[in-house]
């Protein structure tokens, strides 16, 4: 017999995607600038603190996008 699944676990899987995406979109821009997390740590605090804060920005905004052509899709098919 299969068990249900608490509500807050849907949640936590979601929370959980969401976290892999945005740390997966923060490499990606860091690739695309020639870096990787760990060649981070040997720049000086501050210009690894401006390109973090330029990925995390990077990976915001892709975020906001992927949810707004989710919502979108959604809308779409409850029409």
């Amino acid at each position: 017999m299969l068990s249900k699944m608490p509500d807050d676990a849907h949640v936590n899987s979601e929370e959980d995607i969401h976290a892999e995406l945005e740390k997966s979109l923060i490499v990606e821009y860091l690739k695309g600038k020639g870096y990787t997390l760990d060649s981070l740590n040997k720049l000086p605090d501050d210009e690894a603190h401006r390109i973090m804060s330029e990925a995390s920005t990077y990976a915001s905004d892709k975020l906001a996008e992927i949810d707004n052509r989710a919502r979108y899709t959604q809308n779409l098919q409850t029409d």
